[in-house]
């Protein structure tokens, strides 16, 4: 089992190693001109970042980015802000993007990756920033799906869904891009800074209403989306799509043995992903790629790679499933409120952990793998493509 749980963190980190931002970067530089400012907004927004400026020294350029992946950077002003909830230095952050975009004489280029949905809350109108964490924590909790969540953040921004184009006009702006959302739908990667808006006001609430979360947003924000502002016509950015879930699951498949490959993206609630991994499942090794939602039920500790890693043991186990390991794993290192990337388990999982039913209705799969001494603790990776999975099943 050992030897297995070594195979799939190896098979792991060469899709994290496919999604690296740096290389990313470079690759796409070559069709790029010299900017007047580079602006880097997610969780790969530092190393996306060091690329540009290695190819365009001297240029201005700012970074904002979540504090495991924050630090200083040469010629470079580097911010770090909270993530999966929205905070003050967040704020802040949001105000020197729009300031630099106000001031700049030239093209514009926009390194967007995964999480800046959270990391530059600019309220839009008369929204304050506890509006728009009351919000997004009622979204994180609530099992709507990615798209869902952004549409509705998006009307709650003053950056998000092309609002960083507004600031920069008229200049140019070209955006390299690293997706952390299944099907690379740009205008949903960190929430579409360089993107229109994928929706409406009136869809937002009526997505808020089907959520059962009308009522419990703010009233400013209900004020807001009802207020019946006019959309405002976008300039047009060059968008370009530097890394994906996709290409680092090619990776892992070149890094396996033989393997097998999930041939749709693992997504929806934990529970069902877990039931279709194990339904596709193959002896050997059976990859996936995806994103998952947690519905919140409990006050626990964990995230949905680690719940899904624990639903995962749980049914092999209900199908009397022998000698396998799992590996579930978000490739920015980071689940939830943890220091835990996910999960690596195996057939001897579930007997380690005191009610693991419990655990789970109390959404606590971080304290149920740290009883059996699962967890997958990886570090803070740099890049972010989403979630990754490994099964490696010796019948």
């Amino acid at each position: 089992m050992a030897n297995d749980k070594a195979l799939a963190r190896a098979i792991f980190d060469a899709g994290v190693a496919a999604a690296d931002p740096f290389k990313a970067v470079d690759r796409a530089l070559d069709d790029v001109g010299a900017p007047a400012l580079i602006i880097a907004i997610g969780k790969a927004a530092r190393l996306m970042a060091k690329a540009a400026l290695a190819r365009f020294a001297g240029t201005r350029c700012l970074v904002v980015t979540n504090y495991e992946n924050a630090a200083p950077l040469a010629g470079a002003t580097v911010m770090a802000a909270g993530h999966p909830v929205p905070d003050e230095n967040g704020a802040k952050a949001a105000g020197a993007v729009i300031a630099h975009l106000e001031r700049v004489r030239g093209p514009v280029l926009a390194l967007i990756s995964g999480g800046g949905s959270a990391l530059v809350p600019a309220p839009a109108g008369r929204l304050t920033l506890a509006d728009k964490a009351d919000v997004n924590a009622l979204l994180l909790g609530a099992g709507l799906d990615i798209r869902a969540m952004n549409l509705i953040r998006q009307q709650l921004s003053d950056l998000k869904g092309g609002g960083l184009l507004r600031h920069a006009a008229p200049q140019e702006v070209t955006a390299l891009i690293l997706s952390d959302v299944v099907g690379d739908d740009l205008s949903i990667i960190a929430s579409g800074p360089t993107v229109g808006p994928i929706g409406t006001p009136e869809l937002a609430v009526e997505t808020l209403k089907q959520a059962r979360l009308w009522s419990r947003v703010p009233a400013s924000v209900r004020a807001h989306l009802t207020g019946g502002s006019a959309p405002v016509a976008l300039p047009q950015a060059r968008n370009i799509l530097v890394g994906s879930n996709a290409q680092s699951l090619a990776a892992m498949a070149l890094a396996a043995p033989d393997p097998y490959v999930i041939p749709i993206p693992v997504e929806g609630d934990v529970t069902q992903a877990a039931r279709l991994i194990c339904d596709h499942a193959r002896p050997g090794v059976t990859l996936w790629g995806g994103e998952t939602t947690v519905i919140l039920r409990g006050d626990g500790k964990g995230g949905r790679n680690q719940e899904l890693a624990l639903r995962i043991a749980m049914e092999a186990a209900r199908r009397g499933w022998v000698d396998w390991t799992c590996l579930q794993g978000g490739s920015d290192g980071r689940d939830g409120p943890t220091d835990a990337a996910g999960g690596l388990v195996d057939h001897m999982t579930v007997a380690k952990i005191t009610d693991p039913d419990a655990r789970l209705a109390n959404n606590d799969s971080y304290a149920a793998l740290a009883e059996a001494g699962d967890l997958l603790i990886t570090g803070a990776s740099g890049t972010n493509v989403a979630d990754l999975g490994v099964l490696i099943w010796r019948r």
